[in-house]
């Protein structure tokens, strides 16, 4: 069942981005050209963030109960970092679809190789793909479910949940908290509250595993082109045994310079796109995992307990799988240089080997992401976010004990 489902994602004509670009699809952040799917992703979109100013309003409402605040926190920080990642996928669409292209087009035509190690390497780097962007589909959806049914999950369970509600001395547990025009302490109220909400939810989910998901399949495909860059460069004059001629050897250096120029040119536009999300991604992710943490240390329902801790580890692995697949690329950027020192350089002329320190220069330009223009995406970074994070948590802990 799953395998046709898995299938039925995928794409001949995009055989890394496949799954990805369908998603990105069917959430509407690629908007369709038909004129009515248009307008109807743009009215889905405005829903989503008039619901994200509905939860930022339910501050003021709640703001007497801590732990009803620091669970409207970090839901509508989350929810607000959506927005911004969508309304600038949106703003930036062209860029986006350029960076999609490139990747589509440099994809294609690495497999068109014979090269038995370069197969192997693509076939790694696609199921790798493939693995990570299902792994965090099925993360992100499992905190979905689990938001809109621990509710009802509470009510019949618990008779004497449902006895308090009724007499009034408890309150409907929301899907999501947020304001609504109307009295939600009602049954009709708060169904069509949780209604709204479990919709807000859902596609909010759709919003992030989309762009997520596309993002760090990116980032390994330029991990992956520069690895392919470094195969290339090792076999501009062949081998001892089979060296080429000047012709053939001058045209793989020229390939091999042309397409590192256009990497990196592409790999900058990706990162203006990503880079000022991933600034406000960490300080909202600090904050996260902050609050989380605390909450899951004052809470005694076991049930929200689970919740917050399976919301703990989605807000880690978010954020780890930026900054690792970032750190790949900045060391498979440094060890590109390698590539044209492991040819048979000493075997050639003076000619070849200026020709090739051109190359080596070329391969010297740095190829890493950041967050904004105070840092770069590592796992080093990943870390410091961690313990800062932590940091917090302490200071909030003991200030709740004073």
């Amino acid at each position: 069942m799953l395998q046709k489902i898995f299938q039925k994602l995928e794409n001949p004509k995009r055989p890394l981005l496949g799954p990805n670009v369908k998603a990105l699809q069917f959430w509407g952040l690629l908007l369709p050209k038909n004129k009515f799917m248009k307008r109807f992703y743009i009215f889905m979109h405005f829903a989503v963030t008039v619901f994200t100013a509905t939860e930022c309003i339910d501050v003021w409402f709640v703001k007497s109960d801590m732990n009803l605040l620091l669970n409207n926190l970090k839901i509508t920080m989350l929810a607000t970092m959506s927005v911004i990642k969508v309304m600038t996928f949106l703003f930036w669409q062209k860029s986006w679809i350029s960076i999609i292209e490139y990747v589509t087009r440099a994809d294609l035509n690495q497999r068109n190789t014979t090269d038995p190690k370069k197969l192997e390497l693509l076939k790694t780097f696609t199921q790798y793909c493939r693995k990570i962007t299902f792994m965090y589909w099925s993360l992100m959806y499992t905190t979905v479910i689990i938001m809109i049914v621990l509710p009802l999950y509470k009510y019949f369970s618990s008779e004497t949940y449902r006895e308090n509600v009724k007499n009034g001395t408890d309150s409907y547990i929301p899907v999501v908290s947020s304001w609504v025009p109307f009295d939600k302490s009602t049954m009709v109220g708060y169904l069509a509250a949780s209604i709204y909400q479990s919709y807000a939810a859902i596609y909010g989910g759709g919003w992030i595993t989309s762009f997520d998901g596309n993002s760090m399949v990116i980032m390994v495909f330029f991990r992956a082109e520069l690895e392919f860059l470094r195969i290339d460069a090792m076999d501009i004059f062949g081998t001892e045994s089979e060296q080429v001629d000047q012709e053939v050897a001058l045209k793989r250096l020229k390939e091999c310079h042309s397409r590192h120029v256009e990497l990196v040119k592409y790999a900058r536009i990706f990162d203006s796109c990503l880079s000022p999300i991933m600034l406000l991604y960490m300080f909202v992710c600090s904050v996260m995992l902050c609050v989380t943490a605390y909450q899951i240390n004052i809470e005694t329902s076991a049930m929200q307990r689970l919740l917050n801790a399976e919301y703990l580890v989605f807000g880690v692995a978010q954020l780890f799988i930026y900054c690792w697949h970032s750190n790949d690329v900045l060391y498979a950027s440094a060890d590109l240089m390698c590539g044209p020192y492991e040819s048979i350089w000493w075997t050639k002329s003076v000619v070849y080997r200026k020709d090739l320190f051109l190359l080596v220069e070329q391969f010297n330009k740095e190829v890493v992401f950041s967050a904004g223009p105070f840092t770069k995406l590592t796992v080093a970074t990943f870390i410091n976010i961690l313990k800062g994070a932590y940091s917090y948590y302490t200071l909030l802990s003991q200030s709740q004990m004073k």
